[in-house]
C-alpha cells in the first residue's frame, strides 16, 4: 500500500494569543478598567481557539487568567471609586463665622494738633494669582486619592487621570494634579511591592518588572531599586 501522507498540525494562533493575552491580562490586572479590557480579549481569544480544536491547555490558560484578571480589574474599580466617594463625603463643610461686633467706646476728643505728615511712597500692588479651575482642582483630589490609597505612580497616576475610561480629565489639568500632589513615590513603590509579594507570591525580579514595566505599575527604575532593597523591611 502506498504511504499516507503526514497529518498536518492544526494552527495555534489563536491559542498562542489567547496564553499570552491571558498572561498581560494577570501581571496588568491590578489596574482599573484595563486589566478587565485585556482579560474579556483573552478569555475571547481561548473560546476562539477551543471552537477551532486548537491547543487546548493554552486556550483554558488564557481564559482562566483573564477571568482572573477580569474580577481583579473590576473589584479595583469599586473599591477605587468607593474610596474616592467615602473621602469626598467625609470632607467636612466649611462653615463661615461671622466676627463680633465690637461696640464703640465713648472716649474724650483731644485737641487737635498739627502735624506734618511725611511723604508716602506709592507701590505697587502685588500681583493676584488668577483662580485655579474647578477641573485642575477635582484632577487634584482624584491624584491624591490614587496616590493615598492605590500607591499608584506618578504615570500611573497620570494615565489613570487621562484615560477615557478613567477620570477623562484634559492633559494640562492631569498635568497640574502631578505638579501639585504630595506624594511619595518611593514608598507608593514600595506598597505596591509587598502587595505583589503577599497576594501573588512573585519573586524580586518579577516585583521589580511588573514595578517598571509599562503595562504594570510605571515606577521609574530608581523607585523599583528602592522597593526591592527595602522589600523585607
Amino acid at each position: 500500500m502506498p504511504p499516507q501522507p503526514p497529518l498536518s498540525k492544526a494552527p495555534q494562533g489563536l491559542a498562542v494569543a489567547a496564553l499570552i493575552v491571558g498572561i498581560v491580562a494577570f501581571l496588568s490586572g491590578l489596574i482599573p478598567v484595563f486589566g478587565a479590557l485585556v482579560g474579556i480579549a483573552a478569555v475571547v481569544l481561548g473560546v476562539l481557539a477551543l471552537s477551532r480544536n486548537q491547543s487546548k491547555w493554552k486556550a483554558l490558560s488564557g481564559i482562566i487568567l483573564g477571568g482572573v484578571a477580569i474580577l481583579v480589574s473590576l473589584a479595583m474599580t469599586i473599591g477605587s471609586f468607593a474610596l474616592m466617594n467615602s473621602a469626598l463625603d467625609a470632607t467636612p463643610p466649611t462653615v463661615a463665622v461671622q466676627p463680633a461686633t465690637e461696640q464703640p467706646v465713648e472716649t474724650s476728643e483731644p485737641t487737635p494738633v498739627e502735624t506734618v505728615e511725611p511723604p508716602q511712597e506709592t507701590k505697587a500692588p502685588d500681583p493676584v494669582a488668577p483662580p485655579v479651575p474647578a477641573e485642575f482642582k477635582s484632577a487634584l483630589k482624584q491624584a491624591e486619592s490614587y496616590s493615598n490609597m492605590m500607591h499608584m505612580s506618578k504615570a500611573g497616576v497620570y494615565d489613570q487621570l487621562t484615560s477615557e475610561y478613567g477620570g477623562q480629565f484634559s492633559p494640562e489639568a492631569g498635568q497640574y494634579a502631578i505638579d501639585n500632589v504630595k506624594a511619595d513615590w518611593m514608598a507608593n513603590a514600595l506598597a505596591s511591592a509587598k502587595l505583589y509579594q503577599e497576594s501573588m507570591s512573585m519573586s524580586p525580579a518579577a516585583i521589580h518588572d511588573q514595578l517598571t514595566s509599562e503595562y504594570g505599575s510605571k515606577f521609574t527604575v530608581e523607585e523599583a531599586d528602592y522597593a526591592i532593597l527595602h522589600l523585607n523591611d
